[in-house]
């Protein structure tokens, strides 16, 4: 019988370029405890035992305010670490917590990640006594580099264009302005334009 040419039901759509990240390129190993060089603080995977400090840290109006959410109860902050744990092992993102010692300073980590393309969000916030000791940059840059070196093509990071402190986070971590998105994200007080920083991996082919 001659085939009649017309794809199967519900059949893969043959892709014509392969993923420039395998499926659970990063998740299928051990999460790494990435350093800060010129401090005592590193990034390390989430513990159970941050529920409480990140229900704190989210007590911070500016933690409120730029990130739109709140957690009432160190249960409700409980959740979302198991989840970004469970969202690590998918291969949909992965977060860090910022620490020294046993003391919680921030998070850092990579959400929307498409690793078909080798694209990744970074997102992070630190705590009120941990700001102005160059740590958020310190942060996302460390985590650039373990993302570049682990295949990733290109990086974002976004920002309200009011938050003047993370447009400095992210020059000072190597990310240039590459656009601005008008009413490209909601905040309590209604919709804000957005900068889009972007940082290449040096070794990612452009076509000019």
């Amino acid at each position: 019988m001659r085939g009649t040419g017309r794809r199967a039901k519900n059949a893969p759509v043959p892709r014509l370029v392969p993923p420039a990240l395998s499926p659970g390129a990063f998740s299928g190993r051990p999460q790494p405890v990435l350093p800060l060089p010129g401090t005592e603080a590193a990034l390390r995977p989430w513990e159970e035992g941050d529920a409480e400090a990140v229900r704190a840290a989210y007590d911070d109006p500016a933690i409120q305010y730029w990130h739109a959410r709140r957690a009432d109860s160190a249960a409700e902050a409980a959740e979302w670490i198991a989840g970004w744990r469970q969202a690590r092992h998918s291969g949909a993102r992965a977060e860090w917590a910022i620490a020294s010692g046993g003391t919680v300073l921030g998070r850092c980590g990579l959400h929307r990640i498409d690793a078909r393309d080798g694209e990744a969000e970074i997102g992070y916030w630190t705590v009120p006594a941990a700001r102005g000791k160059g740590l958020a940059p310190r942060a996302v840059a460390a985590l650039t580099a373990w993302a570049l070196a682990d295949g990733f093509a290109r990086l974002v990071l976004q920002h309200s264009t009011r938050n003047n402190a993370s447009c400095r986070v992210a020059r000072k971590a190597g990310y240039a302005l590459e656009a601005t998105r008008a009413a490209g994200a909601r905040h309590a007080d209604g919709r804000h334009d957005m900068h889009v920083h972007v940082l290449l991996n040096p070794r990612t082919e452009r076509v000019r």
